[in-house]
C-alpha cells in the first residue's frame, strides 16, 4: 500500500503534470434530474480553461465534483494526477475555489477576513498578517483594508473573495462565474488579475455565461448545455466550426454596389449579400489570399471604399448553432439542476 503524499509533495508533483484536470464521464443526478450527464474535460497546466453555458447547464455542479465538494454518481476525475475521490485530501491542498457568491464576513474588515482565512490555512499570526498585506496590495485593496465590508462595492468584494482563495497559492484555481453582476470596468480589472495568476504559474478553470469573457480569457473552451459538453476547442476553432469569416465593404457611392457584387463573384467566386440602404456588401471569405486581388479590381473599376472589415463568427453564433438557444437562456432553472445547492457548498471550501 502506497504512502499518501504530503501537501508539499503533491504540489511538487503537480508542477510536472501536463494535465491539471482530467475528467471522464462525470455524472450527477438530483432526484430525477440528471444535472451533469457524462462530462469529459482536459485542462492543460498553465492555461485558462473556460466552461461556457447558460444558467442551469451544470457548470457549478461540475466544479463541485472536481473540487471534491460533491461525489460523482458515475465517472472519474483527477487533479494533477490525483483521484478526486480516493485522494480528496491531497486534491484540496492543490486547489482554490471561488464560488458565485462572496464568502467573506461582512462584520470584519478586509484585513481581518484575510488574516482569518490565513489562520484557518495554518499560518502563524505574523505570517497571516504578512500574507493579508501582500494580497491586499496585489488586488488593489490597501486603501480599503480597514473598512467594514458592508461599505464595499460588489467589485471590491469579488476581488477580496478571489484574494482569500489564493492564500495557499494553489496551482489550480476554480473560478465559478467570478464576474457575475460586476460593472464593465471591474470585470476588466478581474480579467487582468486572472491573466496575472496564469502568468505566475497558476492554472485557472473558469465557468462563465459571458461570451466575451470566455473569448477574452480562455485558451480553450468547453460549451456545456443541459449537463453535456456539446463542443470543445479554442475560440477560433469553435467559431470556424459554424462558418467562415465574411468580408464586409461599405462603398462611398451606393450606385457602385452592382459593380462590386459582380467583381466579388468574378474574383472570390462567391455570391455577395447587398444592403443598398447602408451601401454595404457582405461576402463569405473562403480564400483570404484573394482579397488583395479583389481590392485591386475594385480600384481599377473606380469603385471607392469607405470602409472594409472582416467579420468572424461570434461565440454567440456558436452557442445558437450548437444548442438552438442563446447563452443567456434560462429555461432550466438553477434549482432543478442543483446549481443553487452547489453554490452554497462552494462557500465552505476554504476551511
Amino acid at each position: 500500500m502506497s504512502t499518501p503524499l504530503t501537501g508539499r509533495e503533491a504540489s511538487a508533483r503537480s508542477t510536472t503534470s501536463n494535465w491539471a484536470v482530467e475528467a471522464n464521464g462525470l455524472v450527477k443526478t438530483f432526484g430525477s434530474n440528471r444535472a451533469v450527464d457524462g462530462v469529459d474535460l482536459r485542462v492543460q497546466t498553465g492555461t485558462v480553461y473556460g466552461v461556457l453555458g447558460p444558467n442551469g447547464a451544470g457548470k457549478t455542479t461540475t466544479i463541485s465534483m472536481l473540487a471534491t465538494l460533491l461525489r460523482p454518481d458515475a465517472g472519474e476525475a483527477r487533479i494533477f494526477g490525483h483521484d478526486v475521490q480516493r485522494e480528496s485530501q491531497v486534491v484540496r491542498q492543490l486547489i482554490g475555489v471561488t464560488g458565485q457568491y462572496a464568502s467573506v464576513d461582512e462584520t470584519l474588515s478586509a484585513t481581518e477576513n484575510l488574516v482569518l482565512f490565513s489562520r484557518l490555512h495554518g499560518l502563524s499570526s505574523s505570517a497571516a498578517k504578512r500574507k493579508a498585506s501582500e494580497l491586499l496590495e496585489e488586488f488593489g485593496l490597501i486603501e480599503a483594508a480597514k473598512r467594514p465590508l458592508k461599505n464595499f462595492s460588489g467589485g471590491m468584494r469579488r476581488r477580496l473573495d478571489l484574494a482569500a482563495s489564493l492564500i495557499a497559492q494553489p496551482p489550480l484555481i476554480f473560478l465559478d462565474e467570478p464576474t457575475t453582476g460586476l460593472d464593465p470596468r471591474t470585470r476588466a480589472q478581474m480579467w487582468d488579475t486572472i491573466r496575472r495568476l496564469v502568468a505566475t504559474g497558476s492554472t485557472v478553470l473558469l465557468t462563465t455565461q459571458y461570451l466575451d469573457e470566455a473569448d477574452q480569457l480562455a485558451d480553450r473552451i468547453a460549451v456545456i448545455d443541459r449537463g453535456r459538453v456539446v463542443a470543445e476547442g479554442t475560440a477560433d476553432e469553435l467559431k470556424a466550426s459554424v462558418g467562415e469569416s465574411s468580408l464586409e465593404l461599405r462603398l462611398v457611392d451606393p450606385a457602385d454596389l452592382e459593380d462590386a457584387r459582380v467583381a466579388i463573384a468574378n474574383v472570390l467566386g462567391v455570391e455577395a449579400r447587398v444592403s443598398p440602404e447602408a451601401g454595404r456588401i457582405t461576402a463569405p471569405m473562403n480564400n483570404p489570399d484573394l482579397v488583395t486581388e479583389l481590392l485591386v479590381t475594385l480600384r481599377d473599376e473606380g469603385v471607392r471604399l469607405a470602409e472594409m472589415s472582416v467579420q468572424k463568427p461570434s461565440l454567440d453564433q456558436v452557442f445558437l448553432t450548437l444548442t438552438g438557444h442563446g447563452v443567456d437562456d434560462s429555461d432550466t432553472a438553477d434549482a432543478a439542476t442543483g446549481e443553487n445547492t452547489d453554490s452554497a457548498t462552494l462557500e465552505g471550501s476554504r476551511a
